[in-house]
């Protein structure tokens, strides 16, 4: 039995609850539940659409609320408008009458209403002594003398205003509906009088109403096309997101080559590229993972083998035993190597393999010398010594020239030279350092001189050059790790050359060093 992979987020599901729901737990904070998750049923396409209608729903109901209110509000004042110029008409006239010929109050306001050209919602009724005497009715297409019937309303209304103790107001009658209306006393002589105008505003109001009316269909024509505005721009927007969603439905366990259609630079784009990069790590990380995979395989098959047939093999007797043994535990010498090799070439693929920290590269050369003499009894030359301060990783780049070194002590016999040293060459931003070492071995062939660092090849086909075949792959990591390279210069048969370049564009200050951000 395995144990489950720990979380970092818990996912706690309540059973007996009729809608799913999720609570993500926070672990700093003991698994306190941040918030509750509900699943969605309705598609984001439906979403966006629904929120765009209820928005322009609420806008629209919003203006049409608002510029009813306001056209009612003009309604009122245009009444209100013209009681004032009628009341300002008769004062005029009023103060003009006494040179005009006028005897009798009676005879003023008659004279007055006749001249008056009212509109249809208007009426103007003139009267003395608490009795109306003259009634002018933009319905009727002549003035009605004394006639109070002829007043939406009736007698009775007029009645009511004249003898009201307000000179205006506003009146909601059952006949007529709403009016608004203003009276205006007067004196001529012994007789008192009073203009009375009438404002009905119900027809105004009726048509405001019918205009608003035609202006609401309208705009549900409106909601329905930008429905199906709203319905084509989001599956537009969402067209991006249904490619992320096939993608990572077509994606297999072997084949994470697909890509998502990147259009544009808006945040629809930036999702779609950063689902890309992040494809981009997980290929680069199962390729990794597989190419372990491959080489552990392929590379481990023969020492397995080897171990098993001498483990069916093991002798009772001792000397046979302890021969299986010794060869038995060299295998597994060999496994634990290659191991060691793969893992670390598997870590070469990673952001943090290389540490570069400002280094003196006397100091260095000096002391991967020291550390090399004890790889094999070999004349040891250090050729030459490069004196300043390079941004390198030390522990990778020892471990490099230990492997280059390695590889040499492996094709000499004891007593043979090998030669090494470091050098910068190029100035400003084309400089480099070179660190090499030289052997007198069978050298490399041209052909296998192109290979040579790609995994599980050897120097020659006449296993000069022995090992896994990892051991020059590694060089190659480090080097390109550093942003260098790795390379050989050979003749068959007059001994190789082997070496790293890393860059080195300006001469760097001792005690600073950093992390390689890659």
């Amino acid at each position: 039995m395995t144990d489950s992979p720990t979380l970092p987020l818990d996912v706690i599901v309540e059973p007996r609850s009729s809608v799913a729901t999720r609570r993500v737990a926070d672990p700093v904070r003991g698994g306190a539940p941040l918030r509750t998750l509900r699943p969605r049923t309705l598609p984001a396409r439906w979403r966006i659409t629904l929120w765009i209608i209820l928005s322009i729903t609420i806008t629209l109901l919003a203006v049409g609320l608002m510029g009813r209110s306001i056209f009612l509000a003009g309604v009122e004042q245009a009444a209100n408008a013209e009681i004032e110029q009628e009341a300002a008409e008769f004062t005029r006239f009023a103060e003009d009458a006494a040179t005009a010929g006028f005897t009798t109050a009676e005879a003023m306001v008659t004279e007055y209403v006749a001249r008056q050209s009212v509109h249809e919602e208007e009426v103007v009724v003139a009267s003395v002594d608490g009795r109306a005497i003259s009634v002018a009715n933009g319905k009727l297409e002549a003035t009605a003398v004394a006639a109070s019937d002829s007043v939406p309303g009736g007698t009775a209304l007029v009645t009511r205003l004249l003898g009201a103790s307000a000179s205006s107001g506003v009146l909601e009658t059952p006949e007529s509906g709403p009016l608004r209306w203003g009276r205006l006393d007067f004196a001529a002589g012994d007789q008192e009088g009073a203009l009375l105008v009438i404002e009905y505003t119900q027809e105004a109001r009726t048509q405001v109403d019918a205009g608003f009316t035609t202006i609401a269909w309208v705009a549900l024509l409106g909601i329905l096309l930008s429905s199906g505005v709203a319905w084509l721009v989001a599956g537009q927007i969402l067209a991006p997101v249904r490619e992320v969603y096939r993608v990572a439905r077509d994606i297999g366990e072997h084949d994470l080559s697909a890509r998502v259609p990147v259009e544009g630079t808006d945040d629809i784009a930036a999702v779609a590229t950063t689902f890309n990069q992040m494809l981009d790590r997980l290929e680069a990380v199962h390729a990794t993972q597989q190419r372990f995979v491959d080489d552990a395989g392929h590379e481990l098959r023969t020492p397995i083998t080897i171990v098993r047939g001498q483990l069916e093999l093991l002798s009772e007797q001792p000397e046979e035993r302890a021969e299986t043994l010794r060869l038995v535990s060299g295998e597994l010498d060999r496994m634990s190597r290659i191991v060691t090799d793969l893992l670390v070439l598997a870590r070469s693929e990673q952001s943090d393999f290389v540490r570069i920290a400002n280094c003196e590269v006397a100091t260095l050369t000096l002391d991967i010398e020291a550390k090399a003499q004890t790889l094999g009894d070999r004349r040891w030359q250090l050729m030459e010594i490069a004196e300043g301060y390079a941004a390198l990783d030390p522990q990778r780049v020892t471990q490099a020239v230990l492997q280059l070194t390695a590889n040499a002590v492996q094709v000499t016999e004891p007593g043979d030279r090998i030669e090494l040293g470091s050098r910068f060459e190029g100035e400003g931003a084309e400089r480099r350092l070179r660190l090499w070492v030289r052997d007198t071995g069978p050298g490399v062939a041209a052909a296998d001189a192109e290979r040579i660092f790609e995994r599980f090849i050897r120097g020659d086909s006449t296993g000069a050059r022995r090992g896994s075949g990892l051991g020059l792959a590694i060089v190659r990591a480090i080097a390109d790790g550093h942003g260098g390279s790795a390379w050989v210069d050979s003749v068959l048969g007059q001994g190789a050359m082997f070496g790293i370049d890393i860059p080195a564009p300006a001469e760097a200050r001792p005690g600073s060093a950093h992390e390689r951000s890659e």
